[in-house]
C-alpha cells in the first residue's frame, strides 16, 4: 500500500559519487546467466553488504534451470524480483513464491540448504539478490525466512511523484518490511519520473550505494548510467543523498552500518575465520547442515 506523499527529506549536502562500478558477466546455479553488480573485492569497502546479484532475460535458456540445492552459512540474502515467478524451499521446512514486485528475506545464520526454482517457462524473469552479512556473534543463529508479496511492501509517493518502495530501513518517516539493529540495512527500489528528485538522510559513517536498472540519474553532478553502481562517498559533512532523474529511472539505493569484522568467506559460507569456514564444510559434508 502506497503511502499519501510525502513531505521533503531534509538534505543538506548530498554524498558524492566515489566511483562507478561496472558489474561482471556470470553464471551460478545450474547455468543462470546474471551479473554480478557487488563483487568480493568491494566486501570491505561496502561492508556489510557482500554480493548483489542482477539477473534479467527474456530467454528462458537464460534462466529455467535455476538455482538447485546450494547451502548457506553465516549471512542473510534478499531476493527482489522486478519480473517473473521463483519458488523457493529449504531444508528448514520453508516455502514460499516470489512473484512480480515479491521480496523473499532468508537469514541462512548457522546453516541451511535451498533451492530457487523458476516458475514459468516464457516471459520475463528479473530481479537481484543481496548479499547482508551477519556479525559474528549472530553466524550461528537459528535459520528464519519470510516472504513479501508485492502489495505487503510499504511503500510512498514523494512530491516529485517518485514512487519509494521500502524493502528495507526507514524513509520519510516509513519502516521497510524489515528492520536490523545492528546493520541497520536501507533497501529502496526508487520508480522516478523525469525530472524527479528524490533526496534520503544517510548517517555520514553507513556505507552506501545505488544500482541504475532502468535510465540514467545524477547524484552531485555525476551522472550514474544503466547497469551501472555508484558507490558513494563517506563524506562526514554530507548528510544524505540526492538522486536527480532527467528521463524516467529505476535505481536500488542500498546502505548499512560496517559491522567492521574479518570476513572469511568460501563460495556460500561467509565466517569471520579460516577455521570457521572450514567447520561450516565439514558441517556440510556430514549433513549436518539445518
Amino acid at each position: 500500500m502506497t503511502s499519501p506523499v510525502s513531505h521533503t527529506e531534509s538534505v543538506n549536502r548530498s554524498r558524492a559519487v566515489e566511483q562507478l562500478v561496472i558489474g561482471q558477466a556470470t553464471s551460478d546455479g545450474a547455468g543462470v546467466t546474471l551479473t554480478r553488480v557487488l563483487t568480493q573485492p568491494l566486501q570491505q569497502r561496502l561492508d556489510p553488504f557482500l554480493m548483489l546479484d542482477a539477473f534479467g532475460s527474456d530467454d528462458p535458456d537464460d534462466y529455467i534451470a535455476g538455482f538447485p540445492d546450494h547451502p548457506h552459512r553465516g549471512f542473510e540474502t534478499v531476493t527482489y524480483m522486478v519480473a517473473g515467478r521463483l519458488l523457493h524451499r529449504d531444508s528448514a521446512g520453508h516455502e514460499g513464491l516470489i512473484e512480480t514486485g515479491g521480496v523473499q528475506w532468508m537469514t541462512a545464520g548457522r546453516g541451511l540448504i535451498h533451492a530457487e526454482i523458476p516458475q514459468q517457462r516464457d516471459g520475463r524473469m528479473e530481479g537481484f539478490q543481496l548479499w547482508l552479512n551477519l556479525p559474528a556473534r549472530d553466524k550461528m543463529r537459528a535459520p528464519w525466512y519470510r516472504n513479501f508479496t508485492a502489495p505487503e511492501l510499504p511503500s510512498l509517493l514523494t512530491e516529485d511523484r517518485a514512487r519509494v518502495t521500502v524493502i528495507a530501513g526507514v524513509s520519510r518517516a516509513v519502516t521497510g518490511a524489515v528492520t536490523r539493529e545492528t546493520t541497520a540495512p536501507l533497501f529502496l527500489d526508487l520508480h522516478l519520473p523525469a525530472g524527479a528528485r528524490f533526496a534520503q538522510a544517510l548517517p555520514p559513517e553507513h556505507n552506501a550505494f545505488v544500482y541504475v536498472y532502468r535510465g540514467q540519474i545524477e547524484i552531485a553532478g555525476q551522472s550514474v548510467p544503466a547497469q551501472r553502481m555508484a558507490i558513494l562517498a563517506n563524506d562526514p559533512v554530507a548528510d544524505g543523498v540526492v538522486v536527480e532523474a532527467s528521463v524516467d529511472a529505476r535505481v536500488l539505493l542500498i546502505a548499512g552500518r560496517p559491522l567492521r569484522e574479518p570476513i572469511a568467506q568460501y563460495g556460500p559460507f561467509v565466517m569471520t575465520t579460516a577455521e570457521e569456514i572450514r567447520q561450516a564444510v565439514r558441517d556440510f559434508n556430514a549433513g549436518r547442515l539445518a
